[in-house]
């Protein structure tokens, strides 16, 4: 538990802070937009390590900073969100440390149609998906990605979009491989209407490990954009080849890949989308990131083959209230091994004004996984409900309440979870 608490903070991510800087300083427009809040909450739960049986109880106190900036439209854009705090356990169930996430995304237009772009992803992510989510199953995950984009005009209906990149991904755990990835990509964009777009990219990437293994992905794909009055419609579709090499063993496979990613709007306050992925990719990229109802278990091999399908409804309502529903599947299969993890899920949450000062919430979370290696089945329920009083124009109080229970084929992944939150929020800016 000492690495996750020595673990400082990545050269990469310290990079992509200071392209932020950079890009805030560049811009020729406005300031842009940023918002600072912090917060402090305490926790109390009558399962702390989410056991089957000799359930402890304890509480944890969060204070945590949450930041966001986003730039004016210019020459440099920057959008940053992030948040960082530090969590302490009062009867030392786990240790104390610091936790944090960060979204970053940047770019630099450094002459006529060539770019710079930087970004960086930081997550806690869970180690083994067999095992609860608790500290002691976590890792924080950080991806930083940087490198040069240019777009060549053909013809005002023809483009071509060439891009490198480098990118680092660090675990905060030492027994999680860390890795380095090199990728090449060519696009071609054709406008076939004012709005239909398609074109095809091929893209070669190489994944160096820290164990000295490498993999390397070969990709080509027919791809599509089209905009209706009430609709968006983009999309992908190809084959894509992966090999695998650690010592001497050699593995490789191939096989069908895509996107398809659907949004509309039905009426003025009801939106549905349609969102789903098919990539041979390994357990350090993005992909979860990206899909986050994705989760790659890092106990298994390198080579991954992931599927996921996701779709959802955001109804609004006119007294202010509105209604989210998700419901996904996702599956991963572990090439150089012989598990296979299937995975689905609902999430629902109602939301609602209860004063002109006060708002309530509830949500119902469901999920079913099921893992090939020892024919298990785990099948996890989540309720919770909060409510959030505005004290003044910068300062709220929060009370949420929830419980969790998990049923599995294997006992000893059982559990039941009980849990009550207070705390406040202060808006600095």
């Amino acid at each position: 538990m000492d690495s996750k608490q020595g673990a400082g903070m990545p050269h990469s991510r310290i990079l992509a802070i200071g392209f932020l800087l950079v890009c805030s300083g560049t811009a020729t427009t406005a300031q842009g937009n940023s918002e600072i809040t912090g917060g402090l909450d305490t926790r109390f739960t009558d399962n702390a390590r989410k056991t089957s049986s000799g359930e402890t109880s304890d509480m944890e106190t969060r204070a945590y900073i949450r930041a966001g900036y986003r730039t004016d439209p210019g020459r440099c854009n920057a959008d940053f969100t992030g948040t960082l705090g530090y969590s302490l356990w009062h009867d030392n169930s786990f240790d104390d440390e610091a936790f944090g996430e960060m979204d970053f995304t940047g770019d630099c237009e450094l002459a006529n149609r060539f770019y710079w772009d930087v970004s960086n992803n930081l997550r806690e992510v869970n180690q083994d998906a067999t095992q609860s989510n608790i500290p002691d199953n976590r890792t924080r995950k950080n991806v930083f990605s940087t490198g040069p984009r240019y777009l060549l005009r053909v013809n005002d209906t023809n483009w071509l979009n060439l891009s490198a990149r480098y990118e680092n991904v660090e675990f905060s755990e030492p027994e999680e491989s860390d890795s380095e990835r090199y990728i090449g990509s060519v696009a071609w964009n054709h406008i076939v209407s004012q709005t239909l777009t398609a074109g095809v990219s091929t893209s070669y990437s190489r994944t160096e490990y820290d164990t000295d293994a490498e993999v390397d992905v070969k990709s080509a794909r027919l791809t599509f954009s089209n905009v209706w009055a009430t609709t968006r419609l983009s999309g992908a579709i190809g084959v894509s080849e992966i090999e695998t090499r650690f010592g001497s063993t050699t593995q490789s496979s191939d096989g069908l890949i895509g996107e398809l990613d659907l949004t509309r709007t039905i009426t003025p306050s009801l939106d549905w989308y349609l969102r789903g992925a098919r990539e041979l990719t390994d357990r350090t990229s993005s992909f979860d990131i990206r899909f986050g109802e994705f989760e790659f278990n890092l106990r298994d091999s390198i080579s991954v083959e992931t599927t996921t399908l996701s779709t959802g409804i955001n109804q609004r309502y006119s007294d202010r209230s509105s209604l989210t529903v998700d419901v996904y599947a996702s599956q991963a299969d572990y090439l150089e091994s012989p598990e296979r993890e299937d995975k689905s899920g609902l999430n629902a949450r109602y939301s609602r004004p209860l004063t002109e000062l006060a708002s309530g919430y509830a949500g119902i979370g469901y999920d079913y996984t099921k893992f090939q290696s020892d024919q298990a089945d785990d099948r996890t329920l989540r309720l919770e409900a909060g409510t959030e009083y505005q004290a003044t124009r910068d300062f709220n109080l929060v009370a949420k309440v929830g419980h969790e229970r998990k049923v599995s084929d294997v006992p000893t992944r059982e559990y039941d979870e009980n849990w009550v939150l207070v705390g406040v929020e202060y808006r600095f800016r």
